[in-house]
């Protein structure tokens, strides 16, 4: 098991890495492995349309905060997302972590691989969505280490189905989640290194709840996200798939968590340009409407999955045109 203590609580792991709050590389330091070569045109082009297609199809929260961006800006977070849902629906796919996790393991090492290929400007043939991924690390200056942590922790869920404690689950959370939003801040242009650590925080408050609205399905796959020891404190059994008080006890438990990680992220969005801000609140807004859809199924994960309607999303991203975030968020921490 990867190192176990609270991801939010270690030094920033890219220190002494060029621009570790997000920015991209100034004048003097090196840009990203891949930067030196550009694909072709159509192949940029076909690559990011099928970035924007995978986002509007699975990551509708990622999908209509975008749209807030200019669009130059816009086909980074696409990509960005693009190469995280291909790498997890290798690891999500049916059966993949159930019994012999072989042929998993190998469809990983081969994409992990072919991404590498992609960064080093020699992307193979039809991968154009990878070379459109690599053209984003170079154009915004993510830290390609970045992606290192994140492919250890997708091979993670082949080895590890159960999670002892928080702690311990923010080892694998630091992988797979606060490095989403290392990843997102260059593209979201940070005004100050401030915006770091929130950024972190918004990228494990996503995944904590999605541990929560996914319990029944990530069952079918094997796996118990909850932590342990808060299973056992609360007496609660997610295997036995009935909302009973104890299983309502500990869902209340992992809520307020989530939201205190939603809390944390607030910080950052001040210290975002305009459209930075409009888009993360608005993910902000529409991921943790989650969390109170869920209490309205009374945490009920088994029979069905808590969603925000599109119309929802739709005016929330409407809204977000008329406000001013970073006011907004200044505004909700200062208690106003």
């Amino acid at each position: 098991m990867t190192d176990s203590r609270p991801a939010l609580a270690r030094s920033d792991p890219t220190a002494g890495r060029v621009r570790h709050d997000g920015t991209p590389p100034g004048p003097g330091q090196s840009p990203p492995a891949g930067s030196a070569r550009r694909p072709p045109d159509p192949v940029l082009a076909r690559g990011y349309a099928e970035c924007a297609r995978l986002t509007r199809a699975h990551g509708t929260t990622y999908y209509w905060g975008a749209l807030l961006l200019p669009r130059s800006q816009r086909r980074h977070v696409h990509a960005v997302y693009a190469l995280c849902r291909l790498a997890d629906d290798i690891v999500d796919a049916p059966g993949a972590t159930i019994g012999d996790t072989a042929a998993t393991r190998l469809s990983l090492a081969a994409f992990r691989a072919r991404f590498a290929l992609a960064l080093a400007g020699e992307p193979m043939p039809g991968d154009d969505v990878l070379a459109a991924v690599a053209h984003t690390v170079a154009a915004c200056g993510i830290e390609p280490e970045c992606f290192e942590r994140f492919f250890e922790a997708m091979a993670m869920d082949l080895e590890v189905t159960r999670y002892e404690t928080f702690d311990d689950l923010c080892g694998y959370m630091e992988g797979s989640a606060a490095v989403i939003g290392e990843m997102m801040l260059p593209v979201l242009r940070p005004l100050s290194p401030a915006a770091f650590e929130p950024a972190r925080a918004l990228g494990l408050a996503f995944q904590l709840t999605n541990f929560l609205r996914d319990v029944g399905e990530d069952l079918d796959r094997g796996r118990v996200y909850l932590p342990q020891a808060d299973l056992r404190e609360f007496g609660a059994d997610p295997a036995r798939r009935v909302v009973d008080e104890p299983w309502r006890a500990v869902m209340r438990f992992e809520i307020e968590r989530a939201r205190r990680l939603y809390r944390q992220a607030e910080a950052g969005i001040p210290e975002l340009p305009p459209a930075s801000a409009r888009c993360v609140a608005t993910a902000h807004r529409l991921y943790s409407a989650i969390l109170a859809r869920i209490e309205a199924r009374d945490y009920d994960v088994f029979t069905g999955r808590a969603r925000v309607p599109t119309p929802a999303k739709a005016a929330t991203a409407a809204v977000a045109l008329l406000r001013n975030p970073r006011r907004a968020a200044a505004t909700a921490m200062a208690g106003g």
